[in-house]
């Protein structure tokens, strides 16, 4: 029996959108594999984030404050690389005790460590602090009550400071540091015995 022209077309046509689905079929099994590979190495990694490092942005009157309170901390346990830190090298420093201003880090360093030799025990109690900012100057100003075994011998102070602060490569160092005495305070400090700083942080 001879096959009609039009049935053997239509199984040619039949067959060969078989065989082009089984080809649509494998090129889609192969390519996908590769496209997640390839859009695999695209996505760079991204760690999730740490909340742990985010930072709250301080302003400049918070900063001058965590300034002062660093340096107070290091001026209390002797760290004279942390205490230099927040001193510019150019400081000048006027003491409580009739003396010439100190000209410089290295001539502060050398009388700072001096005294800090003799003391044991030492407290330094920073209140009232007023800071204020106008461009990259600052001053800040607080009481400070001061007590210390210095030679063997309790003693007692309270005082002054006011500090000049100038911001240079985006970090606030003190330029000027005065410091006064309160007379008739408690016992009085030795003359030669100059404590700058208080160490403990206030709230300006």
């Amino acid at each position: 029996m001879k096959k009609s022209p039009s049935l053997d077309l239509a199984r040619r046509i039949f067959r060969l959108r078989v065989l082009w689905t089984i080809v649509v079929v494998l090129l889609l099994a192969c390519a996908s594999p590769a496209g997640a590979q390839k859009n695999k190495k695209k996505q760079p990694d991204t760690p999730p984030a740490d909340s742990s490092t985010t930072t709250v942005p301080m302003s400049d009157e918070q900063l001058i404050d965590y300034t002062l309170s660093e340096m107070l901390g290091a001026w209390q346990v002797g760290d004279v690389e942390k205490l230099h830190k927040d001193y510019a090298d150019d400081v000048s420093i006027v003491s409580g005790s009739w003396g010439p201003p100190i000209i410089g880090w290295n001539n502060y360093a050398v009388v700072y460590q001096q005294q800090r030799a003799r003391m044991q025990q030492v407290r330094f109690d920073r209140s009232n602090t007023f800071v204020k900012v106008i461009g990259t100057f600052a001053w800040a100003c607080y009481q400070w009550d001061f007590g210390a075994i210095v030679d063997g011998q309790p003693v007692a102070s309270q005082g002054q400071t006011t500090v000049v602060l100038e911001k240079r490569a985006n970090h606030w160092v003190i330029v000027h540091n005065h410091t006064s005495f309160v007379q008739g305070g408690p016992a009085a400090l030795p003359t030669n015995i100059t404590p700058l700083q208080p160490t403990k942080p206030s709230t300006p």
